[in-house]
């Protein structure tokens, strides 16, 4: 009897655990799709934007997504219209400049920050901070005035330099290098590095993930950057691609079709950098992991 009782506790046992699987696999299978289905509607305006840009301009306003014929010609079109490459030129240009000065200097901040003990340090941490709190539309006119006393409108330095600095950079890469081990340091100062040796040899290797997340944030975000430059640049030939894009609705009319094929041309590159480097992306988000 004993031994009929144990296989039918066995087998009611397999009975809910199999049950469990089940449910456990339903469960995954859902959130699979409900997340499937959240890409796919997230995907919808750029859908739509790819679509625009092969309709023709009578086609725009119309309900249909699929136009009547590919409009391939729309793409040499809008190089016909403006000088395309010369205003995504000067957009890499920037942004590249931009990102290499902000990666720079927010890394030497966050080192001090983070690795160095000096008076006020962290109070001083706290002030720069709060920068971070005042919305950027406070700051235009003061940094706008500025830069004419510096003579730097209408110019590339006016863009990257107030660019070059950033206390989200800084911060981010603080964090991160508070979770590398303290002793690192003690060893490198005994082996008789310098700080500048136990930044540059030491910290800025183990702080990569960091430092290409930052890259990768601070690049699309100067690339994409408009009302900047609007305010700063008069002359063509220095327009960035955002400001140059205004010219489709302007000096010949609303062309929506051409607006969008050069908008879907600007953004394909962002998506296939994103597409790279979205494991060192993640994998630089995740500051909580301990660097040994």
């Amino acid at each position: 009897m004993s031994m009929t009782e144990n296989s039918k506790r066995d087998s009611v046992m397999n009975v809910s655990k199999g049950r469990t699987l089940k449910r456990e696999i339903m469960g995954i299978s859902l959130l699979h799709i409900l997340l499937a289905g959240m890409s796919l509607l997230f995907m919808l305006p750029f859908l739509w934007m790819v679509l625009t840009s092969l309709k023709t301009l009578a086609e725009v306003g119309l309900p249909e997504w699929m136009p009547a014929a590919f409009q391939w010609k729309n793409y040499p079109e809008v190089f016909d219209v403006i000088p395309f490459a010369k205003f995504y030129w000067n957009s890499i240009l920037i942004a590249s400049w931009v990102t290499f000065l902000q990666v720079f200097t927010s890394s030497l901040a966050a080192f001090s920050f983070s690795r160095l003990n000096w008076p006020g340090r962290d109070k001083v941490f706290l002030m720069y901070l709060a920068t971070m709190m005042l919305p950027g539309l406070v700051m235009m006119i003061p940094n706008y005035q500025i830069m004419i006393s510096l003579g730097w409108v209408d110019s590339f330095v006016g863009l990257i330099v107030p660019a070059s600095f950033s206390a989200f950079g800084t911060f981010m890469m603080r964090q991160f290098m508070m979770t590398i081990p303290t002793s690192l340091d003690e060893a490198a100062e005994i082996d008789g590095a310098s700080k500048w040796q136990l930044y540059w040899d030491v910290i800025l290797p183990l702080s990569k993930p960091g430092l290409i997340t930052l890259t990768i944030f601070t690049f699309m975000g100067n690339y994409q950057s408009f009302f900047w430059p609007l305010v700063m640049l008069k002359s063509i030939d220095k327009y960035t691609l955002p400001v140059g894009l205004l010219f489709f609705d302007s000096t010949r009319g609303q062309t929506t079709h051409l607006l969008m094929a050069g908008v879907t041309m600007s953004v394909l590159p962002m998506v296939i950098v994103f597409i790279i480097m979205q494991k060192q992306m993640v994998k630089g988000i995740q500051l909580g992991a301990v660097k040994g």
